[in-house]
């Protein structure tokens, strides 16, 4: 028998938590890269990951970092063009502040592509040089940068097409235009990994927000990608012990880049006066039409011509939602969709497919009971995705749609004691009440999805989510994808996320 299929009959045989793996396979595609069918086609408006949290940076803890992941798996040698931001796209990130499923603030980020067209004297002619760079960069738009890429950001309160709209401004200098650093080419490009690391420190900005009283920051540019997933052994026939240590393989995209929007904001200037808990989401939009536009001009890296209303195709809330819970036929759908249509959606949530997949895989197999929860409606994931858990993050009078929530009400728990698994850690500055990088959210979904919150629930209920521990047969497995996320592995500073991998070393 082939080794990999031993050990998965071996496996099997062991008892009930084995079977949990083939969720695995189902989140393979990591938080939310490439997860659905028309997102996949336009990878620079593709969110991959979204982060919500308290700062826990030593003297800012009044602060609420909010962080935005978009253009998956991006390999660091991927030259010569690199990973720019669309530039015919709206990039947004919407705060929710009163439950009612829809946005209150909207920050929305537009991008430019200036292309110098550095030309070298070859003969008698001056000649266009094929690369973005023309020498080492060290500083904020040198000579030797040929293409400059920069960003605006408008902060819109109340509806995001209708509202009023404010531009945010550097503190420094007043300026509305943003650098983004040149991704990390390589070595002798920057003089060194850490010389990169102090020269995208340079395009950190402080920024004062129309309508916020003190300076918040701004960050926007390539970071290695902070999530962890082991993708081989999933698809090698699940090669792996859902049991075992939390690392015990390797997280397979860890040397992969990705491109971060990341803001840091006083508290004050994201909740409402009358509750500590927001909800936050990320959404990229195109315009409806375009018109291939031949080539270049006038110094600038010319776009298609698009016409039409701004067109939602990318949404990021709760990780992996998409992934795991959207049904195939409506992924697309959901990428589209505002929050307070959720409700189209409920029946993935409430009746959900996940864990009867795994009963329909394995239980008759191996001769085993039941091994999906039983509570139908399934309040408990619809407490963990569309409302928040009670007396951590649940709004009063919330309306049921799926985003990420968090209580500011909460003191943020210093980097060196946070549990990767959050509140299911007794943890509640973590994940699902908002999201760290270091928590590890495929540990966490998994143990959710098989019941975990009805054994955490206790007898009397005290978590609200209407069911019981006998509901979920194995909803206490300490359940792993075996791919280690944790604080530990992050800087205590932001914009958090790691230095990206360099395309040469």
């Amino acid at each position: 028998m082939h080794t990999a299929q031993f050990r998965l009959k071996s496996l099997l045989c062991k008892g009930l938590p084995v079977v949990v793996a083939a969720t695995l396979s189902l989140v393979a595609s990591a938080s939310s890269h490439r997860e659905a069918p028309y997102i996949a086609t336009q990878p620079k408006l593709d969110a991959t990951d979204f982060y919500m949290f308290r700062s826990y940076e030593t003297g800012r803890a009044d602060f609420v970092t909010i962080i935005a992941n978009y253009q998956p798996l991006q390999d660091a040698y991927g030259g010569p063009n690199y990973f720019t931001m669309d530039q015919d796209g709206l990039y947004e990130i919407h705060i929710d502040q009163n439950g009612d499923a829809v946005e209150d603030l909207t920050f929305q980020f537009r991008f430019r592509n200036t292309l110098k067209d550095i030309a070298l004297p070859i003969g008698s002619k001056n000649v266009s040089i094929p690369l973005i760079q023309a020498g080492g960069i060290s500083s904020v738009n040198p000579g030797t940068l040929n293409l400059r890429e920069t960003y605006s950001i408008d902060v819109v309160r109340g509806d995001r097409r209708l509202g009023t709209r404010g531009a945010v401004a550097n503190a420094i200098d007043g300026s509305t235009v943003f650098d983004k650093p040149a991704d990390n080419i390589g070595v002798k490009t920057f003089g060194s990994v850490a010389a990169y690391q102090t020269y995208a420190s340079r395009h950190q900005y402080s920024i004062t927000v129309p309508g916020c009283t003190g300076a918040g920051k701004v960050f926007v540019g390539q970071r290695q990608d902070p999530f962890a997933v082991n993708l081989g052994r999933i698809f090698d026939l699940i090669n792996l012990n859902p049991l075992g240590a939390q690392d015990q393989n390797a997280n397979t995209i860890a040397d992969k880049n990705v491109t971060t929007i990341a803001l840091e904001l006083p508290i004050a200037c994201v909740k409402a006066a009358s509750s500590n808990i927001v909800g936050a989401w990320t959404t990229a939009s195109q315009r409806q039409a375009r018109l291939l536009n031949g080539a270049p001009t006038s110094g600038h890296v010319t776009p298609p011509k698009n016409g039409g209303a701004w067109t939602q195709v990318s949404r990021l809330g709760m990780p992996l939602v998409n992934e795991v819970v959207i049904g195939l036929k409506d992924k697309d759908k959901f990428n589209a969709a505002k929050p307070k249509d959720d409700g189209q959606f409920a029946d993935y949530v409430t009746n959900p497919t996940l864990p009867a997949l795994i009963n329909i895989l394995f239980k008759d197999a191996v001769g085993l009971p039941n091994l999906a929860p039983t509570n139908f409606p399934r309040t408990d994931l619809v407490a963990a995705f569309l409302t928040g858990v009670e007396g951590v993050n649940k709004p009063t009078g919330v309306v049921a749609s799926e985003m990420l929530r968090l209580n500011l009400g909460l003191a943020p728990t210093p980097k060196a004691t946070q549990s990767n698994l959050g509140v299911l850690g007794g943890d509640l500055a973590g994940f699902p009440n908002g999201r760290r990088p270091g928590d590890d959210v495929v540990d966490a979904a998994l143990r959710v999805a098989m019941g975990v919150l009805c054994v955490a629930t206790g007898a009397n209920d005290a978590l609200k989510v209407g069911c019981k521990a006998s509901d979920a047969p194995i909803g206490g497995a300490p359940l792993v994808d075996g791919a280690l996320q944790s604080a530990a592995q992050f800087a205590d500073t932001f914009p958090y996320l790691n230095t990206p991998l360099p395309g040469s070393r």
